[in-house]
């Protein structure tokens, strides 16, 4: 039988290794605070229906992005979207509005993009296996 993080490995095809290798740089402190504003902001602008944006989901997803690039968000980021359906469509929505919000945020570097890229997809995978 697969472990959760096998099955989340082979469903984002990202291995474990790679998907939490954001924890080795402390991204917040590398790219600056600003830049951890800027990336809700462009992600949020960019989703529509069925997400609702508002300050409040701005907020969510700023709090969450630096409790994550503080190595601090994994079990909570699982943990708040546990109880709902996080659909491998729904997934796909989400991974794909961030890509093109990290593309359209100048101040992160290719590396550390990968870096997130590669974080969401696997914690995604990994949601989607719990459902």
């Amino acid at each position: 039988m697969q472990s959760l993080q096998e099955k989340a490995a082979e469903w984002s095809g990202v291995d474990t290794a790679y998907a939490f290798a954001i924890d080795d740089t402390n991204l917040l402190q590398k790219l600056g605070l600003q830049t951890f504003i800027n990336l809700p902001t462009n992600f949020y602008t960019r989703k529509k229906k069925p997400f609702r944006i508002n300050m409040n989901s701005l907020s969510n997803e700023w709090e969450i992005l630096l409790f994550i690039l503080r190595g601090k968000g994994h079990p909570a980021l699982i943990g708040r979207h546990r109880p709902f359906p996080v659909t491998h469509q729904a997934a796909e929505r989400w991974l794909h509005h961030m890509e093109k919000a990290l593309e359209s945020t100048p101040d992160i570097d290719a590396d550390s993009k990968v870096k997130m890229m590669n974080f969401f997809r696997y914690i995604f995978a990994l949601l989607s296996s719990l459902c």
